[in-house]
């Protein structure tokens, strides 16, 4: 099995909406098509990957150093010693030479990469990812459905809380039973008007069933404000509440509010993901580990996100990964993940799930078509197909 040629792309997905940091006017995405000269049905079998939403394009790093390492690598350094695609083999070869630390950009661009050597490693067998991931690094047995909520509730103009209601039915009326909304972009008064709205107006009165995410806006101050006021609501968790990398805020806001916390979309690396364990306040009865393995080196960084969990005392079933799309999905059954984040109404053509899925009751099964199956989701696959064709 070789890799005869990889092509890059940038697409938008930009949307007008914000949360308490950034707003997604200009949000772009890279996407990659993997070549190989393996034919089936007459045609060469592709691996595709893309970033997930929040964070920009990483394709100059893609073409100016990552792939030229991959295409120019001997068939025996990507594959295992049957001659199988082994895409942790091909992640050791795209690092090469490159310093250790300096997380960012260059884990996006790394994560796209595994992203794609796995779907192709899983379609080049002829099965599902999430079989071919608890094969090779599971237990065999993968779950057949994966929990799932509803993220939304984003600031935008001349939104109105009956908008922000009617968004909130409309993710019921899907099938989910847990919906996440943001907070931090308006005064206080403002957001718990929002929250009561929602939690009244809509899910019966039932706080357990609503996610807030500041994305990473508070400082200590704000944060403790917000988790006085938010406590008896018995919310579903308080997400990200400080900067990611401040593990003191959040080990403060751990020790004063005894709900759910849930963090780490913007940790990409194993190491990072141990300093927050360390020093974080994290308690691994109640919280969530929120690390998007296409934003943080790929799968299979994230295998070691998990082995390090294991060690501090958590279970896979903390762990809900960022950015709502097929990838994580595949890895969530495939490695008894609790879960995985969905946006049903943003982010396309990359976010969700297939084009037939349907979420029962907060739950979704990842299909099984090879790989990760983006062939279905017609409008991306047509973006996708044209990389190459």
């Amino acid at each position: 099995m070789r890799i005869v040629s990889a092509h890059v792309g940038t697409i938008p997905i930009s949307s007008p909406i914000r949360n308490a940091y950034i707003d997604f006017s200009s949000m772009d995405c890279s996407i990659l098509a993997l070549v190989s000269d393996v034919i089936v049905d007459g045609r060469p079998v592709v691996g595709y990957g893309f970033n997930s939403n929040g964070r920009y394009n990483a394709s100059a790093i893609l073409e100016q150093r990552l792939l030229p390492r991959l295409l120019a690598a001997p068939e025996a350094e990507l594959c295992d010693d049957d001659g199988a695609l082994a895409p942790e083999r091909a992640w050791r070869v795209m690092l090469r030479n490159e310093k250790p630390g300096g997380h960012g950009e260059r884990s996006v661009a790394v994560g796209v990469a595994d992203m794609a050597l796995h779907d192709l490693a899983a379609k080049l067998a002829g099965v599902p990812l999430y079989r071919w991931i608890s094969d090779h690094y599971g237990d065999g047995s993968p779950d057949a459905d994966v929990f799932v909520y509803a993220a939304g509730g984003y600031y935008a103009p001349g939104k109105t809380l009956t908008d922000l209601c009617d968004e909130m039915r409309r993710f019921l009326d899907a099938g989910y039973r847990v919906v996440k909304m943001k907070i931090g972009g308006a005064p206080l008064d403002e957001d718990l008007r929002r929250i009561e709205a929602v939690i009244d107006g809509v899910l019966d009165g039932d706080g357990s069933r609503l996610a807030v995410d500041v994305n990473g806006r508070f400082d200590l101050d704000t944060a403790l404000e917000y988790a006085r006021a938010l406590e008896p609501l018995g919310l579903f968790w308080y997400e990200e509440i400080g900067d990611p990398l401040d593990y003191a805020l959040n080990a403060v806001v751990a020790e004063n509010y005894r709900r759910p916390i849930a963090t780490g979309e913007n940790l990409f690396s194993m190491q990072d993901t141990r300093n927050l364990l360390r020093y974080g306040g994290l308690r691994p009865d109640r919280d969530y580990i929120q690390v998007d393995p296409a934003l943080s080196y790929g799968l299979t960084e994230y295998r070691r996100v998990l082995d390090v969990l294991d060690r501090h005392g958590w279970s896979s079933r903390r762990c809900i990964p960022h950015g709502g799309h097929q990838f994580s999905l595949h890895i969530a059954a495939g490695l008894h993940l609790g879960g995985n984040e969905s946006y049903p109404g943003e982010f396309q053509p990359t976010g969700g799930f297939t084009d037939d899925a349907r979420v029962v009751d907060s739950r979704v099964a990842p299909g099984e078509l090879p790989g990760i199956g983006l062939e279905g989701k017609a409008e991306f696959y047509s973006v996708l197909r044209d990389l190459h064709s």
